[in-house]
């Protein structure tokens, strides 16, 4: 599955970052991948990103900030993208660039075999928990100012509206696919534990997102916890981003474990 490894140049000691090119459903796609020199191999973790297009496109130093807690991270761009073939579709068949990262994860020489955790940012969270529902080697997966409702989403950014009708429909003519993009209606066929970090400030996806899929989540019976950070916005700062970073992973240290002990 992978076509190019490309070193790139990093500007983080004891990180090494080069442009991964991979097959996902015959298309071409890129992202960037960060290996720590020391521990290698490690543990693997999957970053998917928000946005679409230019708008939300991966930043290195998010990459770098997540391998220094030890793990070797992918981030893909999705089709389309920086050179990529296809066009992307905000969890459509894009959602398969997802799919076939992890299990391009899992064929690195630099990671350790095992289901590979998920961070899924803003839009990226439909991506993670999508992985969560229909991918059998991913967990667990945390989901950082996520969307979960995207009728919702249609409803509170009407600079959003255009975009949506354009890729996805209109949530009344194509309500299916609205749902097959939206984690709240569909929770109980997700199959790993679930870490829900929102900020309620968050004036590009409300905190109710946060909310409601935690309450899907509780109905469906499923292993989640939420962390809400008052008065903070979509991105975090420095030094609350960083203590929502040390939460997160340890959180996923402690599910990744209580995993293990399960499939032993």
């Amino acid at each position: 599955m992978l076509v190019e490894r490309e070193p790139l140049r990093s500007l983080v000691k004891g990180i090494k970052l080069y442009l991964l090119t991979y097959i996902s459903q015959g298309l071409k796609v890129k992202g960037y991948l960060a290996v720590p020199e020391e521990g290698v191999p490690g543990p693997g973790l999957l970053y998917c990103r928000g946005g679409i297009r230019k708008v939300g496109m991966v930043r290195k130093r998010r990459i770098f900030d997540l391998a220094r807690r030890g793990y070797v991270v992918f981030a893909p761009f999705y089709r389309g993208n920086e050179g990529g073939e296809g066009r992307e579709d905000f969890g459509g068949e894009d959602r398969f660039d997802v799919y076939h990262a992890v299990k391009l994860m899992q064929s690195l020489p630099e990671t350790v075999p095992g289901p590979v955790p998920l961070i899924g940012f803003s839009r990226g969270a439909i991506m993670a928990m999508q992985a969560a529902k229909e991918c059998p080697d991913v967990g667990p997966v945390v989901v950082w100012g996520g969307v979960s409702d995207l009728f919702d989403t249609y409803e509170e950014r009407v600079d959003l509206r255009r975009m949506l009708k354009r890729v996805v429909g209109h949530p009344r003519k194509q309500a299916e696919a609205y749902e097959r993009r939206s984690p709240v209606y569909w929770t109980e066929q997700v199959k790993v534990p679930v870490m829900i970090v929102h900020g309620t400030n968050d004036t590009q996806v409300s905190v109710s997102h946060a909310r409601k899929l935690a309450a899907a989540l509780e109905r469906a019976g499923k292993d989640y916890a939420m962390e809400l950070y008052e008065g903070l916005e979509h991105r975090f700062p420095k030094e609350d981003d960083k203590r929502a970073l040390d939460a997160v992973f340890a959180w996923i240290k402690r599910k990744q474990e209580e995993m293990n002990r399960f499939r032993a």
